[in-house]
């Protein structure tokens, strides 16, 4: 079972940037693999950031997330990021790295992101 390891999350000023990392628990990286990010702010539903493969790093990202958000991945590394550029409060939330490998998805424990005004 593939378990997904996060960093990353913390306290941001509102205007800041913040990167969250996810790598494979023991692991690391295939072929085949595909990482998404998701985000789920308290008392609202979950929402998907965005994906992308691991061979090609073919990025695809939710509508409402284009602009601020960037996911890449180092395949040497064998680590994959998410950068959001000019927090918000409304970007406060737990981040989530989900993992999709032979048609099994696995979930790191999320990083929590507080924004203060």
């Amino acid at each position: 079972q593939v378990q997904p390891a996060e960093s990353g999350g913390g306290v941001v000023q509102a205007g800041d940037s913040l990167t969250l990392s996810c790598s494979v628990s023991g692991g690391t990286f295939v072929g085949d693999d595909m990482v998404a990010w998701y985000r789920q702010a308290p008392g609202k539903e979950c929402e998907v950031i965005g994906t992308i493969t691991w061979d090609a790093g073919s990025r695809h990202y939710a509508d409402s997330m284009r602009g601020r958000f960037t996911i890449y991945r180092n395949y040497h590394e064998s680590r994959a990021w998410l950068h959001v550029n000019g927090l918000n409060p409304e970007d406060a939330a737990g981040y989530y790295c989900n993992i999709r490998r032979d048609y099994v998805e696995c979930w790191g424990q999320g990083n929590q992101v507080a924004v203060t005004s």
